[in-house]
C-alpha cells in the first residue's frame, strides 16, 4: 500500500465521511416527527449555549483582525446573541415546513398491471465546503437532517473555533434524539489537502456543495469527481430604466448595495439609462457617497459625477463584497442586457422601470436564477422565499436553481409493484 493511500485512508476527512455514510441509512428511515424533534432540540441548545458560542466566535474575530481580514468579511464571520437566535429560528422554520421525503411525484399503472410510483428520497451524504459564515454550519445541518441526509461540513479556517463549538452544541442536542450524531460531521483540518480529499470521495459523498468566493467555487467545480451543485459568485446588477420612479430606484439601489454588502445577493454594478442619469445620477451618487460607498464609473458616469473613480476593465467582473460600486451609463435596455450577459454570474438581476414591456423583456431574457422587477436583489434568500434556511443559491441549471430549500436536497426513486409480471 502506498504512503499516499495510507495517509488518505487514515485522514480525518475519510474517517468522518465514513461515519456519515454509515449513519445515512438509519437517518433516511426516520419519521418526520423524529427529525423535527431533533431540530427543535438543536434550536433550543443554540440559544441556551449562546455565551459559549459567542466566546468561541471572539477567538475567530481576534484572529481575523490579526490577519487583516476586511470589515465586511469580519461582519460575515461575526456572531451575536441576535444572530444565534436567528440561526435557531431558522431551524424552527425548517421544522414548520413540509417534509419532502416520501412525497409522491408521479403515480401511474402500466397496461401490463405494473404500478409505478416516483417518490422523493434523500441524496445520501452531502459534503459542504464553505468559508467564513458560521451560520452556514447550522443552516446546512438543519436542512440536511430534515431531508434525511447525512452531512460532512468543511468550513473555512477563519471560523474554526465558532464551527467547532456550534457542532459540539448540536451533537449534544442530538444525543437525546433518534437522529444519529454521526450524521453530522465537521472536518477540522484547515489545510488545503482536506478540501482536495473531499473532492475525490466518490462512494462516500453523494454530492458536494461549495459556498464561498469565486476561487473556492471554481476549484470545486473544476477538480471534483464527486457530483457538484454549483452555488455561484454574485456579481449582481440593478438596471435603472429611463422611466423609473426616482424614489423607488434610489431605495432599491441603496438597499441592494449597503443593507449588507458582504453577501452574494448584494449589488456590485449599477446600470443607469442615460436619460435617467442626466436627471438623477449626481443625487444618486451623493446618496451612496454619504453611506461610505466608493464609486467607480465609466466615462459617461464620471462626466456627470467627476469625483467618481474610473472603473477599470476588471472591475465589471469583480465581486467586491464590500462598500464599492461600479456605475455604467447605458443608452438603451439592449446595452444593459448585453452588459449583464457579459459580466453577470447568473445569480440575481434587477430592473427598475415603469415600462411594462421593458420589464417583461428583462424578466424573460436575463439568464439568472432570480430576476426582479422593482425589488431589491437582496431578496434572493431562503428565508425571504419562505424556504426557511437555505443550503446555498444555485446558479446552475441541472437539479436545482436559485435558493435551495428542502426539495433541492432530495432525489427520487421509482417504486414498482407487480404481481408476477415478466418481460417478454
Amino acid at each position: 500500500m502506498s504512503m499516499l493511500k495510507q495517509e488518505t485512508e487514515a485522514s480525518e476527512v475519510v474517517a468522518k465521511a465514513s461515519l456519515a455514510r454509515q449513519a445515512a441509512p438509519r437517518l433516511g428511515w426516520l419519521a418526520t416527527e423524529q427529525k423535527n424533534e431533533a431540530l427543535l432540540r438543536m434550536a433550543n441548545a443554540l440559544e441556551a449555549e449562546y455565551e459559549s458560542i459567542v466566546a468561541a466566535n471572539a477567538e475567530d474575530i481576534s484572529r481575523g483582525r490579526e490577519n487583516g481580514i476586511s470589515e465586511s468579511l469580519l461582519d460575515r464571520l461575526s456572531l451575536s446573541r441576535e444572530r444565534i437566535a436567528a440561526m435557531a429560528e431558522g431551524l424552527r422554520q425548517i421544522v414548520a415546513l413540509p417534509d419532502p421525503i416520501g412525497e409522491t411525484l408521479a403515480e401511474f399503472e402500466r397496461p401490463n398491471g405494473l404500478k409505478i410510483r416516483q417518490v422523493r428520497v434523500p441524496l445520501g451524504v452531502v459534503g459542504i465546503i464553505y468559508e467564513a459564515r458560521p451560520n452556514v454550519t447550522v443552516d446546512a445541518a438543519g436542512l440536511c437532517l430534515k431531508t434525511g441526509n447525512a452531512v460532512v461540513l468543511r468550513g473555512g479556517s477563519s471560523a474554526i473555533s465558532s464551527n467547532k463549538r456550534i457542532v459540539e452544541v448540536l451533537h449534544e442536542a442530538l444525543r437525546r434524539t433518534e437522529v444519529p450524531q454521526d450524521a453530522l460531521q465537521l472536518v477540522q483540518d484547515p489545510s488545503r489537502s482536506s478540501v482536495d480529499q473531499m473532492l475525490k470521495l466518490n462512494g462516500l459523498l453523494d454530492v458536494l456543495i461549495p459556498r464561498g468566493g469565486a476561487s473556492l467555487i471554481q476549484n470545486v467545480v473544476m477538480n471534483a469527481t464527486v457530483p457538484v451543485i454549483e452555488t455561484g459568485a454574485g456579481i449582481c446588477h440593478t438596471y435603472i430604466d429611463d422611466s423609473a420612479d426616482y424614489e423607488m430606484a434610489l431605495a432599491i439601489a441603496l438597499n441592494a448595495k449597503v443593507q449588507r454588502p458582504s453577501v452574494c445577493n448584494a449589488m456590485e454594478t449599477l446600470l443607469v439609462h442615460e436619460q435617467f442619469a442626466e436627471r438623477h445620477l449626481p443625487s444618486l451618487a451623493q446618496a451612496f457617497t454619504e453611506r461610505n460607498v466608493e464609486l467607480r464609473g465609466d466615462d459617461e458616469a464620471r462626466r456627470l459625477v467627476p469625483s467618481m473613480n474610473k472603473a477599470e476593465a476588471a472591475d465589471w467582473d469583480t465581486e467586491y463584497n464590500d462598500y464599492i460600486l461600479n456605475i455604467r451609463v447605458v443608452s438603451h435596455i439592449d446595452e444593459a442586457l448585453e452588459h449583464i450577459r457579459r459580466h453577470g454570474t447568473k445569480h440575481s438581476e434587477c430592473i427598475v422601470t415603469e415600462n411594462a414591456d421593458h420589464a417583461e423583456r428583462f424578466l424573460q431574457e436575463v439568464d439568472a436564477a432570480a430576476v426582479y422587477h422593482n425589488a431589491s436583489t437582496r431578496f434572493t434568500d431562503g428565508f425571504e422565499f419562505g424556504f426557511g434556511a437555505e443550503i446555498g443559491i444555485s446558479t446552475q441549471k441541472l437539479h436545482a436553481r436559485g435558493p435551495m430549500g428542502l426539495p433541492a436536497l432530495t432525489s427520487s426513486k421509482y417504486r414498482i409493484v407487480g404481481n408476477g409480471q415478466i418481460r417478454g
